[in-house]
Protein backbone atom coordinates (compact mmCIF):
# COMPACT_ATOMS: atom_id res chain seq x y z
CA UNK A 1 0.00 0.00 0.00
CA UNK A 2 3.09 2.57 0.82
CA UNK A 3 3.93 2.40 -3.24
CA UNK A 4 0.81 4.36 -3.91
CA UNK A 5 1.28 7.26 -1.29
CA UNK A 6 2.28 10.45 -3.09
CA UNK A 7 3.24 13.62 -0.91
CA UNK A 8 0.87 16.76 -1.96
CA UNK A 9 2.59 20.14 -2.70
CA UNK A 10 1.21 23.48 -1.77
CA UNK A 11 1.77 26.38 -3.17
CA UNK A 12 3.68 27.61 -0.61
CA UNK A 13 2.47 31.39 0.00
CA UNK A 14 1.52 33.11 3.65
CA UNK A 15 -1.20 31.65 5.36
CA UNK A 16 -4.74 32.63 3.96
CA UNK A 17 -2.80 33.46 0.70
CA UNK A 18 -3.05 30.31 -1.28
CA UNK A 19 -3.58 30.53 -4.87
CA UNK A 20 -4.24 27.07 -5.76
CA UNK A 21 -3.85 23.06 -3.91
CA UNK A 22 -1.60 21.49 -5.88
CA UNK A 23 -1.77 17.28 -5.52
CA UNK A 24 0.23 14.55 -6.90
CA UNK A 25 -0.95 12.06 -8.92
CA UNK A 26 -0.38 8.62 -7.46
CA UNK A 27 2.38 6.22 -9.27
CA UNK A 28 0.28 3.26 -11.55
CA UNK A 29 0.55 -0.21 -9.56
CA UNK A 30 4.07 0.21 -7.80
CA UNK A 31 6.22 1.29 -10.82
CA UNK A 32 8.71 3.58 -9.30
CA UNK A 33 10.68 6.53 -11.03
CA UNK A 34 9.30 9.41 -12.73
CA UNK A 35 6.53 11.88 -11.12
CA UNK A 36 3.55 12.32 -12.74
CA UNK A 37 1.84 16.23 -13.65
CA UNK A 38 0.09 17.91 -10.30
CA UNK A 39 -3.51 17.96 -10.58
CA UNK A 40 -4.39 21.88 -9.39
CA UNK A 41 -7.19 22.46 -7.17
CA UNK A 42 -8.63 26.35 -7.12
CA UNK A 43 -9.45 28.14 -4.33
CA UNK A 44 -13.14 28.08 -5.00
CA UNK A 45 -13.60 24.26 -5.97
CA UNK A 46 -15.99 22.34 -3.84
CA UNK A 47 -13.94 19.80 -3.45
CA UNK A 48 -12.10 21.70 -0.59
CA UNK A 49 -14.59 22.28 1.55
CA UNK A 50 -15.76 18.77 1.41
CA UNK A 51 -12.70 17.66 2.74
CA UNK A 52 -12.56 19.75 5.45
CA UNK A 53 -15.95 18.55 6.40
CA UNK A 54 -14.77 14.49 5.78
CA UNK A 55 -14.19 12.53 8.89
CA UNK A 56 -11.55 11.22 7.66
CA UNK A 57 -10.56 8.91 4.59
CA UNK A 58 -12.96 10.05 1.65
CA UNK A 59 -13.96 7.65 -1.63
CA UNK A 60 -13.71 9.67 -4.77
CA UNK A 61 -16.15 7.43 -6.12
CA UNK A 62 -18.89 8.08 -3.68
CA UNK A 63 -18.18 11.87 -4.24
CA UNK A 64 -20.70 14.06 -6.34
CA UNK A 65 -19.94 17.69 -7.01
CA UNK A 66 -19.21 20.05 -9.90
CA UNK A 67 -15.48 19.74 -9.44
CA UNK A 68 -12.83 20.31 -12.22
CA UNK A 69 -10.10 18.66 -9.44
CA UNK A 70 -11.83 15.63 -8.71
CA UNK A 71 -12.81 14.69 -12.42
CA UNK A 72 -8.56 15.75 -12.86
CA UNK A 73 -8.56 12.96 -9.50
CA UNK A 74 -10.83 10.40 -11.65
CA UNK A 75 -8.42 10.62 -14.73
CA UNK A 76 -5.41 10.25 -12.63
CA UNK A 77 -6.96 6.67 -11.05
CA UNK A 78 -6.89 8.59 -7.19
CA UNK A 79 -9.08 5.80 -5.41
CA UNK A 80 -9.17 6.63 -2.36
CA UNK A 81 -8.11 10.66 -0.93
CA UNK A 82 -7.41 10.97 3.14
CA UNK A 83 -7.46 14.92 3.64
CA UNK A 84 -4.35 16.67 5.95
CA UNK A 85 -5.99 19.30 8.19
CA UNK A 86 -4.16 20.69 10.62
CA UNK A 87 -6.22 23.57 12.62
CA UNK A 88 -9.00 23.92 10.56
CA UNK A 89 -6.73 24.57 6.88
CA UNK A 90 -6.88 21.77 4.48
CA UNK A 91 -2.86 21.57 4.31
CA UNK A 92 -2.41 18.32 1.97
CA UNK A 93 -3.92 15.10 0.68
CA UNK A 94 -2.87 11.57 0.54
CA UNK A 95 -3.87 10.23 -2.79
CA UNK A 96 -3.97 6.42 -3.09
CA UNK A 97 -5.05 4.18 -6.45
CA UNK A 98 -6.05 1.02 -6.04
CA UNK A 99 -4.78 -1.83 -4.01
CA UNK A 100 -2.21 -4.43 -6.02
CA UNK A 101 -4.73 -7.07 -4.71
CA UNK A 102 -7.60 -5.38 -6.61
CA UNK A 103 -9.74 -5.77 -3.08
CA UNK A 104 -10.86 -2.27 -1.58
CA UNK A 105 -9.74 -1.12 1.12
CA UNK A 106 -10.13 -2.53 4.55
CA UNK A 107 -11.65 -1.10 7.97
CA UNK A 108 -8.17 -1.54 8.77
CA UNK A 109 -6.67 0.41 6.31
CA UNK A 110 -9.20 3.86 6.73
CA UNK A 111 -7.83 3.57 10.41
CA UNK A 112 -4.57 3.50 9.62
CA UNK A 113 -4.64 5.91 7.19
CA UNK A 114 -6.70 8.49 9.42
CA UNK A 115 -3.95 7.86 12.30
CA UNK A 116 -1.35 8.77 9.57
CA UNK A 117 -3.40 11.85 8.31
CA UNK A 118 -3.37 13.10 12.38
CA UNK A 119 0.17 12.83 12.61
CA UNK A 120 0.95 14.12 8.90
CA UNK A 121 -1.03 17.05 8.94
CA UNK A 122 1.03 19.25 11.83
CA UNK A 123 4.19 17.95 10.56
CA UNK A 124 3.30 18.98 7.15
CA UNK A 125 2.24 22.51 7.78
CA UNK A 126 5.20 23.22 10.39
CA UNK A 127 7.17 21.72 7.07
CA UNK A 128 5.45 24.69 5.14
CA UNK A 129 5.83 27.32 7.68
CA UNK A 130 9.65 26.83 7.46
CA UNK A 131 9.32 26.81 3.85
CA UNK A 132 7.16 30.37 3.83
CA UNK A 133 10.15 31.53 5.95
CA UNK A 134 12.54 30.76 4.21
CA UNK A 135 11.18 32.47 0.87
CA UNK A 136 10.35 35.53 2.89
CA UNK A 137 14.10 35.50 4.05
CA UNK A 138 15.14 34.92 0.85
CA UNK A 139 12.77 38.09 -0.74
CA UNK A 140 14.03 40.22 2.10
CA UNK A 141 17.74 39.94 0.74
CA UNK A 142 17.00 40.48 -2.74
CA UNK A 143 15.43 43.69 -1.39
CA UNK A 144 18.53 44.58 0.65
CA UNK A 145 20.37 43.82 -1.83
CA UNK A 146 18.30 46.33 -4.68
CA UNK A 147 18.18 48.92 -2.00
CA UNK A 148 22.46 48.32 -1.60
CA UNK A 149 22.88 49.16 -4.90
CA UNK A 150 20.14 52.27 -5.15
CA UNK A 151 22.37 53.28 -2.01
CA UNK A 152 25.38 53.14 -3.71
CA UNK A 153 24.35 54.94 -7.02
CA UNK A 154 23.03 57.68 -5.09
CA UNK A 155 26.18 58.04 -3.28
CA UNK A 156 27.66 57.64 -6.01
CA UNK A 157 26.12 60.58 -7.70
CA UNK A 158 26.39 63.00 -4.91
CA UNK A 159 29.74 64.91 -4.45
CA UNK A 160 32.77 63.09 -2.87
CA UNK A 161 34.59 66.09 -2.61
CA UNK A 162 33.66 69.88 -1.29
CA UNK A 163 35.01 72.60 -3.26
CA UNK A 164 38.33 73.74 -2.70
CA UNK A 165 38.69 77.80 -3.29
CA UNK A 166 41.23 79.97 -1.74
CA UNK A 167 38.95 82.38 0.67
CA UNK A 168 36.04 80.33 1.06
CA UNK A 169 34.84 77.71 3.45
CA UNK A 170 32.02 74.30 1.93
CA UNK A 171 30.14 72.01 4.58
CA UNK A 172 27.80 69.50 3.65
CA UNK A 173 25.63 66.96 5.24
CA UNK A 174 23.34 64.20 3.89
CA UNK A 175 21.52 61.70 5.68
CA UNK A 176 18.18 60.01 3.93
CA UNK A 177 15.14 58.53 5.76
CA UNK A 178 14.89 55.80 4.43
CA UNK A 179 17.62 53.47 2.87
CA UNK A 180 17.35 55.86 -0.16
CA UNK A 181 16.39 59.19 -0.17
CA UNK A 182 14.93 62.08 -2.20
CA UNK A 183 17.11 64.86 -1.29
CA UNK A 184 20.62 65.89 -3.33
CA UNK A 185 23.27 68.66 -4.09
CA UNK A 186 25.32 69.21 -6.16
CA UNK A 187 28.41 71.53 -7.19
CA UNK A 188 29.50 72.26 -10.54
CA UNK A 189 32.92 73.82 -11.38
CA UNK A 190 33.17 75.71 -14.21
CA UNK A 191 36.07 77.25 -16.40
CA UNK A 192 35.94 80.70 -15.53
CA UNK A 193 36.21 79.79 -11.63
CA UNK A 194 32.77 80.55 -11.14
CA UNK A 195 30.88 77.90 -9.44
CA UNK A 196 27.23 76.30 -9.10
CA UNK A 197 25.51 75.23 -6.50
CA UNK A 198 22.19 73.03 -6.40
CA UNK A 199 20.39 72.07 -3.28
CA UNK A 200 16.95 69.92 -4.33
CA UNK A 201 14.09 67.59 -2.86
CA UNK A 202 12.11 65.25 -4.99
CA UNK A 203 8.84 64.64 -3.05
CA UNK A 204 7.83 61.43 -1.79
CA UNK A 205 10.97 59.39 -0.32
CA UNK A 206 12.48 55.66 -1.34
CA UNK A 207 13.77 54.73 -4.33
CA UNK A 208 11.24 56.07 -6.71
CA UNK A 209 12.34 59.51 -5.24
CA UNK A 210 16.00 58.29 -5.75
CA UNK A 211 15.49 57.95 -9.72
CA UNK A 212 14.07 60.74 -10.15
CA UNK A 213 16.45 62.91 -8.31
CA UNK A 214 19.57 60.89 -9.99
CA UNK A 215 17.37 62.40 -13.16
CA UNK A 216 16.76 66.12 -12.23
CA UNK A 217 20.70 65.88 -11.40
CA UNK A 218 21.76 64.86 -14.53
CA UNK A 219 19.14 67.28 -16.46
CA UNK A 220 20.29 70.34 -14.43
CA UNK A 221 23.84 69.33 -15.14
CA UNK A 222 23.42 69.33 -18.82
CA UNK A 223 21.00 72.35 -18.87
CA UNK A 224 23.95 74.42 -17.10
CA UNK A 225 25.86 74.04 -20.13
CA UNK A 226 23.42 75.53 -22.08
CA UNK A 227 22.70 78.52 -19.87
CA UNK A 228 24.80 80.52 -18.18
CA UNK A 229 21.16 82.15 -15.87
CA UNK A 230 20.06 80.40 -12.71
CA UNK A 231 16.63 81.31 -13.96
CA UNK A 232 17.36 79.81 -17.63
CA UNK A 233 18.49 76.92 -15.95
CA UNK A 234 16.28 75.96 -14.05
CA UNK A 235 13.37 77.20 -16.51
CA UNK A 236 15.12 73.81 -19.18
CA UNK A 237 15.55 71.65 -16.39
CA UNK A 238 11.25 72.21 -15.58
CA UNK A 239 10.42 71.82 -19.65
CA UNK A 240 12.55 68.41 -19.76
CA UNK A 241 11.01 67.00 -16.60
CA UNK A 242 7.67 67.89 -17.46
CA UNK A 243 6.84 65.29 -19.74
CA UNK A 244 8.30 62.17 -17.95
CA UNK A 245 8.24 62.71 -14.21
CA UNK A 246 5.79 60.28 -12.46
CA UNK A 247 2.56 61.87 -11.40
CA UNK A 248 1.71 63.38 -8.08
CA UNK A 249 5.63 63.74 -8.24
CA UNK A 250 7.55 66.77 -8.62
CA UNK A 251 10.95 68.64 -7.53
CA UNK A 252 12.11 71.51 -5.24
CA UNK A 253 15.16 73.30 -6.38
CA UNK A 254 17.44 75.94 -5.64
CA UNK A 255 20.15 76.83 -8.25
CA UNK A 256 23.03 79.86 -7.31
CA UNK A 257 26.00 80.94 -9.58
CA UNK A 258 28.35 81.93 -7.14
CA UNK A 259 31.75 84.55 -8.34
CA UNK A 260 34.11 83.73 -5.68
CA UNK A 261 36.44 86.54 -6.88
CA UNK A 262 33.36 89.12 -6.15
CA UNK A 263 31.57 87.36 -4.13
CA UNK A 264 28.68 88.23 -5.85
CA UNK A 265 26.04 85.18 -6.00
CA UNK A 266 23.32 85.07 -8.95
CA UNK A 267 20.05 82.58 -7.88
CA UNK A 268 16.64 81.13 -8.64
CA UNK A 269 14.32 79.21 -7.04
CA UNK A 270 12.28 76.64 -7.94
CA UNK A 271 9.78 76.47 -4.83
CA UNK A 272 12.57 74.97 -2.53
CA UNK A 273 13.19 76.40 1.27
CA UNK A 274 14.78 79.35 1.35
CA UNK A 275 18.33 79.53 2.21
CA UNK A 276 19.67 81.71 4.83
CA UNK A 277 22.08 84.75 4.84
CA UNK A 278 24.11 85.32 7.41
CA UNK A 279 25.72 88.76 8.12
CA UNK A 280 26.68 91.25 10.69
CA UNK A 281 22.97 91.77 10.92
CA UNK A 282 21.41 88.74 11.45
CA UNK A 283 19.92 86.42 9.16
CA UNK A 284 18.03 86.72 5.94
CA UNK A 285 16.32 84.85 3.58
CA UNK A 286 17.24 84.37 -0.34
CA UNK A 287 14.32 85.34 -2.01
CA UNK A 288 13.10 84.14 -5.46
CA UNK A 289 9.72 83.16 -6.82
CA UNK A 290 9.05 80.11 -8.80
CA UNK A 291 7.07 76.87 -9.41
CA UNK A 292 9.35 73.60 -8.26
CA UNK A 293 9.84 71.37 -11.44
CA UNK A 294 7.54 69.03 -12.71
CA UNK A 295 4.80 70.80 -12.31
CA UNK A 296 3.82 72.91 -15.30
CA UNK A 297 5.88 73.85 -18.53
CA UNK A 298 6.72 76.91 -19.26
CA UNK A 299 7.02 78.53 -16.42
CA UNK A 300 9.58 81.15 -15.80
CA UNK A 301 11.70 81.36 -12.31
CA UNK A 302 12.87 84.65 -10.90
CA UNK A 303 16.39 85.58 -10.26
CA UNK A 304 18.60 88.01 -7.88
CA UNK A 305 21.48 88.57 -6.53
CA UNK A 306 23.61 89.51 -3.75
CA UNK A 307 27.28 90.14 -2.84
CA UNK A 308 29.10 87.96 0.36
CA UNK A 309 31.04 90.37 2.40
CA UNK A 310 34.13 89.15 4.37
CA UNK A 311 32.33 86.54 7.40
CA UNK A 312 28.73 86.23 5.43
CA UNK A 313 27.80 82.65 5.02
CA UNK A 314 24.90 81.01 3.56
CA UNK A 315 22.98 77.94 4.73
CA UNK A 316 21.08 75.81 2.10
CA UNK A 317 18.81 73.07 3.77
CA UNK A 318 15.88 70.91 2.75
CA UNK A 319 12.28 70.74 4.72
CA UNK A 320 13.66 67.53 6.48
CA UNK A 321 14.69 69.91 9.20
CA UNK A 322 12.25 72.16 9.77
CA UNK A 323 9.28 69.88 9.67
CA UNK A 324 10.70 67.84 12.15
CA UNK A 325 8.69 67.00 15.12
CA UNK A 326 9.16 67.21 19.11
CA UNK A 327 7.41 64.48 21.71
CA UNK A 328 4.94 66.93 21.90
CA UNK A 329 3.90 67.40 18.30
CA UNK A 330 5.48 70.65 18.06
CA UNK A 331 7.55 71.89 14.62
CA UNK A 332 10.79 72.36 14.63
CA UNK A 333 10.06 75.80 12.08
CA UNK A 334 11.82 78.39 10.07
CA UNK A 335 11.65 81.09 12.80
CA UNK A 336 13.08 78.77 15.16
CA UNK A 337 15.91 78.10 12.59
CA UNK A 338 16.41 81.87 11.41
CA UNK A 339 17.00 82.63 14.85
CA UNK A 340 19.99 79.63 15.24
CA UNK A 341 21.42 80.97 11.89
CA UNK A 342 21.47 84.40 13.52
CA UNK A 343 23.22 83.78 16.34
CA UNK A 344 26.44 81.01 14.86
CA UNK A 345 28.91 81.57 12.49
CA UNK A 346 28.71 79.50 9.36
CA UNK A 347 30.47 76.48 7.85
CA UNK A 348 30.77 72.87 9.24
CA UNK A 349 30.26 74.11 13.15
CA UNK A 350 26.81 75.16 12.08
CA UNK A 351 26.01 72.01 10.65
CA UNK A 352 27.40 70.28 13.81
CA UNK A 353 25.23 72.64 16.10
CA UNK A 354 22.01 72.28 14.20
CA UNK A 355 22.34 68.33 14.31
CA UNK A 356 22.98 69.34 17.89
CA UNK A 357 19.82 71.34 18.51
CA UNK A 358 17.70 68.49 16.28
CA UNK A 359 18.81 65.92 19.05
CA UNK A 360 17.97 68.10 21.74
CA UNK A 361 14.28 69.11 19.67
CA UNK A 362 13.09 65.72 19.05
CA UNK A 363 14.34 63.60 21.57
CA UNK A 364 15.62 60.02 22.20
CA UNK A 365 14.52 57.49 19.74
CA UNK A 366 13.44 60.06 17.08
CA UNK A 367 12.17 58.58 14.10
CA UNK A 368 13.07 60.31 11.15
CA UNK A 369 10.19 61.65 9.42
CA UNK A 370 12.10 63.34 5.70
CA UNK A 371 15.70 63.78 4.65
CA UNK A 372 17.95 66.10 6.28
CA UNK A 373 20.36 67.72 3.80
CA UNK A 374 22.71 71.04 4.67
CA UNK A 375 24.93 72.84 2.73
CA UNK A 376 27.01 76.11 3.51
CA UNK A 377 29.04 78.39 2.56
CA UNK A 378 31.26 81.32 3.97
CA UNK A 379 33.30 83.60 2.77
CA UNK A 380 36.49 83.97 5.12
CA UNK A 381 36.83 86.74 7.24
CA UNK A 382 39.80 89.54 5.96
CA UNK A 383 42.43 88.69 7.84
CA UNK A 384 42.01 85.11 7.39
CA UNK A 385 41.87 85.46 3.75
CA UNK A 386 45.00 87.09 3.82
CA UNK A 387 46.77 84.60 5.31
CA UNK A 388 45.38 82.20 3.30
CA UNK A 389 48.38 81.16 0.38
CA UNK A 390 46.86 80.55 -3.02
CA UNK A 391 48.55 76.93 -2.94
CA UNK A 392 47.86 75.89 0.38
CA UNK A 393 44.31 74.26 0.12
CA UNK A 394 43.96 70.88 -1.00
CA UNK A 395 42.62 70.17 -4.33
CA UNK A 396 39.41 69.76 -5.35
CA UNK A 397 38.33 66.52 -6.78
CA UNK A 398 34.72 67.44 -8.57
CA UNK A 399 33.32 66.45 -11.98
CA UNK A 400 34.26 67.50 -15.10
CA UNK A 401 34.38 71.13 -15.65
CA UNK A 402 30.99 72.47 -17.22
CA UNK A 403 31.75 74.92 -20.62
CA UNK A 404 29.62 77.64 -20.30
CA UNK A 405 28.46 79.71 -23.82
CA UNK A 406 29.50 83.23 -21.79
CA UNK A 407 30.50 84.88 -18.63
CA UNK A 408 27.26 85.71 -16.93
CA UNK A 409 27.28 90.10 -17.34
CA UNK A 410 27.44 91.66 -13.80
CA UNK A 411 24.12 92.88 -13.66
CA UNK A 412 22.18 89.96 -14.80
CA UNK A 413 18.28 90.82 -16.22
CA UNK A 414 16.08 88.61 -13.80
CA UNK A 415 12.88 87.40 -15.73
CA UNK A 416 9.88 88.79 -14.59
CA UNK A 417 7.89 86.35 -12.01
CA UNK A 418 5.08 84.49 -13.61
CA UNK A 419 1.86 86.37 -13.38
CA UNK A 420 -1.89 85.68 -14.03
CA UNK A 421 -3.13 86.33 -17.22
CA UNK A 422 -5.36 89.34 -17.38
CA UNK A 423 -9.13 88.53 -17.14
CA UNK A 424 -10.77 88.37 -20.07
CA UNK A 425 -14.82 89.48 -20.49
CA UNK A 426 -16.79 86.46 -18.91
CA UNK A 427 -18.40 84.28 -20.58
CA UNK A 428 -21.88 85.43 -20.72
CA UNK A 429 -24.77 83.08 -19.87
CA UNK A 430 -25.90 81.33 -22.39
CA UNK A 431 -27.39 77.85 -23.53
CA UNK A 432 -25.11 74.72 -22.37
CA UNK A 433 -25.49 71.59 -24.01
CA UNK A 434 -24.50 68.26 -22.13
CA UNK A 435 -21.85 66.39 -24.03
CA UNK A 436 -20.63 63.73 -21.29
CA UNK A 437 -21.39 63.09 -17.89
CA UNK A 438 -19.52 60.29 -15.57
CA UNK A 439 -18.64 60.07 -12.13
CA UNK A 440 -15.14 58.61 -10.38
CA UNK A 441 -15.04 56.92 -7.15
CA UNK A 442 -12.76 58.94 -4.76
CA UNK A 443 -9.37 57.45 -5.40
CA UNK A 444 -5.77 58.75 -5.46
CA UNK A 445 -4.61 58.80 -9.27
CA UNK A 446 -8.39 58.85 -10.62
CA UNK A 447 -7.89 62.39 -11.93
CA UNK A 448 -5.95 61.45 -14.60
CA UNK A 449 -8.80 58.98 -15.63
CA UNK A 450 -11.09 61.94 -14.94
CA UNK A 451 -8.40 64.54 -17.10
CA UNK A 452 -8.07 61.68 -20.03
CA UNK A 453 -11.52 61.40 -20.47
CA UNK A 454 -12.38 65.31 -20.62
CA UNK A 455 -9.59 65.47 -23.32
CA UNK A 456 -11.44 62.78 -25.26
CA UNK A 457 -14.28 64.49 -25.73
CA UNK A 458 -12.72 68.03 -26.30
CA UNK A 459 -10.54 67.01 -28.52
CA UNK A 460 -12.71 67.45 -31.49
CA UNK A 461 -14.14 70.66 -31.04
CA UNK A 462 -11.31 72.80 -31.64
CA UNK A 463 -9.72 74.27 -28.99
CA UNK A 464 -5.56 74.73 -29.62
CA UNK A 465 -3.13 71.94 -27.91
CA UNK A 466 -2.33 74.61 -25.64
CA UNK A 467 -5.63 75.71 -24.06
CA UNK A 468 -6.47 71.67 -24.11
CA UNK A 469 -3.22 70.69 -22.28
CA UNK A 470 -4.21 73.63 -19.73
CA UNK A 471 -7.70 72.48 -19.14
CA UNK A 472 -6.64 69.01 -19.05
CA UNK A 473 -4.23 69.99 -15.86
CA UNK A 474 -6.88 72.28 -14.48
CA UNK A 475 -9.68 69.41 -14.22
CA UNK A 476 -6.70 66.84 -13.29
CA UNK A 477 -6.05 68.98 -10.28
CA UNK A 478 -10.07 70.10 -9.71
CA UNK A 479 -10.78 66.37 -9.52
CA UNK A 480 -8.02 65.64 -6.82
CA UNK A 481 -9.03 68.43 -4.47
CA UNK A 482 -12.55 67.02 -4.85
CA UNK A 483 -11.78 63.46 -4.14
CA UNK A 484 -9.31 64.71 -1.12
CA UNK A 485 -10.56 67.90 0.20
CA UNK A 486 -14.77 67.22 -0.54
CA UNK A 487 -14.92 63.50 -0.25
CA UNK A 488 -11.86 62.87 1.91
CA UNK A 489 -10.99 59.87 -0.11
CA UNK A 490 -14.27 57.39 0.47
CA UNK A 491 -14.30 55.21 -2.30
CA UNK A 492 -18.06 54.83 -1.98
CA UNK A 493 -18.40 58.96 -2.67
CA UNK A 494 -17.90 59.63 -6.42
CA UNK A 495 -17.08 62.59 -7.86
CA UNK A 496 -19.15 63.40 -10.59
CA UNK A 497 -17.91 65.52 -13.86
CA UNK A 498 -20.06 66.67 -16.76
CA UNK A 499 -18.81 68.19 -19.96
CA UNK A 500 -20.43 71.17 -22.14
CA UNK A 501 -20.33 73.57 -24.84
CA UNK A 502 -22.04 76.54 -26.30
CA UNK A 503 -21.43 78.18 -29.15
CA UNK A 504 -18.46 80.10 -27.82
CA UNK A 505 -17.01 78.31 -25.32
CA UNK A 506 -16.72 74.75 -23.69
CA UNK A 507 -17.41 73.60 -19.75
CA UNK A 508 -16.01 70.81 -17.27
CA UNK A 509 -18.20 70.82 -14.03
CA UNK A 510 -17.21 68.90 -11.19
CA UNK A 511 -18.92 68.18 -8.23
CA UNK A 512 -17.83 66.59 -5.24
CA UNK A 513 -20.04 66.34 -1.31
CA UNK A 514 -18.70 67.87 0.68
CA UNK A 515 -20.84 70.20 1.51
CA UNK A 516 -21.02 72.71 4.45
CA UNK A 517 -17.15 72.82 4.25
CA UNK A 518 -15.73 76.24 3.85
CA UNK A 519 -13.72 76.75 0.22
CA UNK A 520 -10.73 77.96 0.13
CA UNK A 521 -10.60 82.09 -1.95
CA UNK A 522 -7.64 81.21 -4.39
CA UNK A 523 -4.80 83.14 -3.18
CA UNK A 524 -1.20 84.30 -4.82
CA UNK A 525 1.10 81.97 -3.51
CA UNK A 526 3.12 84.12 -0.95
CA UNK A 527 6.54 81.61 -0.35
CA UNK A 528 7.64 84.80 2.37
CA UNK A 529 4.24 84.92 4.02
CA UNK A 530 4.02 80.98 3.54
CA UNK A 531 7.82 80.55 5.55
CA UNK A 532 6.74 82.85 8.16
CA UNK A 533 3.48 80.85 9.02
CA UNK A 534 0.94 83.17 8.13
CA UNK A 535 0.05 81.94 5.03
CA UNK A 536 -0.96 77.93 4.38
CA UNK A 537 -0.81 76.35 0.75
CA UNK A 538 -4.60 75.72 0.97
CA UNK A 539 -6.29 77.99 -1.70
CA UNK A 540 -2.91 77.34 -3.81
CA UNK A 541 -4.40 74.69 -6.16
CA UNK A 542 -7.31 77.10 -7.08
CA UNK A 543 -4.67 79.50 -7.95
CA UNK A 544 -3.16 77.31 -10.30
CA UNK A 545 -6.95 76.56 -11.76
CA UNK A 546 -8.14 79.78 -12.30
CA UNK A 547 -4.63 80.97 -14.52
CA UNK A 548 -5.49 77.88 -16.57
CA UNK A 549 -8.69 78.27 -17.73
CA UNK A 550 -10.59 81.58 -19.03
CA UNK A 551 -13.11 81.45 -16.15
CA UNK A 552 -13.42 79.51 -13.38
CA UNK A 553 -16.78 79.70 -11.20
CA UNK A 554 -16.82 77.54 -7.01
CA UNK A 555 -20.28 77.21 -5.35
CA UNK A 556 -21.18 75.34 -2.86
CA UNK A 557 -24.73 74.32 -1.09
CA UNK A 558 -24.98 71.91 2.33
CA UNK A 559 -24.57 68.82 0.63
CA UNK A 560 -22.39 69.97 -2.99
CA UNK A 561 -18.61 71.74 -3.87
CA UNK A 562 -19.03 72.49 -7.37
CA UNK A 563 -16.56 74.21 -9.61
CA UNK A 564 -16.95 74.93 -13.06
CA UNK A 565 -13.66 75.51 -15.85
CA UNK A 566 -14.71 77.63 -18.50
CA UNK A 567 -11.97 77.82 -21.95
CA UNK A 568 -13.52 80.06 -25.15
CA UNK A 569 -13.52 78.13 -28.22
CA UNK A 570 -11.73 81.20 -30.13
CA UNK A 571 -8.42 79.08 -30.69
CA UNK A 572 -6.34 82.42 -30.41
CA UNK A 573 -3.97 83.19 -27.15
CA UNK A 574 -6.06 84.35 -24.28
CA UNK A 575 -5.72 87.70 -22.72
CA UNK A 576 -2.12 88.39 -21.06
CA UNK A 577 -0.74 85.34 -22.59
CA UNK A 578 1.81 85.38 -25.39
CA UNK A 579 0.81 83.75 -28.55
Amino acid sequence: MASFFESLRLGLKPRGQRDEVVARKPTSHGVRGGESPPVEIAPNDPLIPYFLSAPGAVEIDKIHLDSPALTQLRAAGVRLVVPLVSQGELVGLLNLGPRLSEQDYSTYDRGLLNDLATQAAPALRVAQLVREQQMEIRARERLEQELRVARLIQQTLLPKELPDIAGWEFAAYYQAARAVGGDFYDFLAFPDGRLGIVIGDVTDKGVPAALVMATTRSILRAAAQENTSPGAVLERANNLLCPDIPAKMFVTCFYGLLDPTSGRLVFANAGHDLPYRRHDDGAEELQARGMPLGLMPGMAYEENALILAAGDSILFHSDGLVEAHSPTGEMFGFPRLAAFVASHEGGKMLIDALLDQLGEFTGPGWEQEDDVTFVTLRRASLNSAADAAPGASRSASLAAPIALAEPAPDTPEAPNAPTAPETAAPVADEDWSTLATFSLPSEPGNERDAMDQVAEVLRPLGLTPKQLEHLKTAVAEATMNAMEHGNGYTAELPVYIEVLRSDRAVMVRIRDQGGNRPIPTPQTPDLEAKLAERQTPRGWGLFLIQNLVDEMRVTSDETHHTIELIMRLEGGPRDGEAS
